[in-house]
């Protein structure tokens, strides 16, 4: 039998982050019911110390997730769940986030302008790539 699976990346500001990579990726931020968490708050399964208010939405504070536009069946769900410590050593694993026919440099510039930070370049053969780092300080790579 074949999985599913979603990845997912520590953060200490998740809802933040989610934002800066599906704007990154050109994803989509999975929208938060709040019907729902003010009902489970209502019942009692959960309390006001669970959520937090996230550009002007009541969220849920463990974490936000990502989504690309054409659905799960088209790339795995990408959730930041929140941990109070920062990221101190490098990823031991990381996305590689391919430009197809767009400009890969316009992306890095993109990326950069929206605080991402320059790493450095790398090439083997005909390959070529520019690591980043996300806000959080996550290594991504760009390329063709």
């Amino acid at each position: 039998m074949a999985y599913t699976f979603q990845v997912t990346i520590d953060s200490t500001d998740p809802h933040t982050l989610a934002d800066w990579w599906a704007e990154a990726l050109g994803w989509e931020v999975e929208p938060s019911d709040e019907q729902f968490i003010r009902g489970l708050i209502e019942a009692g399964h959960a309390s006001e110390d669970d959520t937090k208010t996230h550009r002007g939405t009541l969220v849920w504070k463990a974490g936000a997730a990502i989504r690309h536009p054409e659905g799960l069946e088209r790339a795995p769900r990408v959730l930041f769940q929140f941990v109070p410590e920062p990221k101190t050593v490098k990823n031991r694993a990381h996305f590689d986030v391919r430009t197809g026919s767009d400009d890969p440099k316009a992306l890095v510039e993109r990326l950069i302008a929206n605080g991402a930070k320059h790493l450095h370049e790398g090439h083997q053969g005909p390959s070529v790539w520019t690591t980043l780092a996300d806000p959080e300080g996550n290594e991504l790579c760009v390329s063709h």
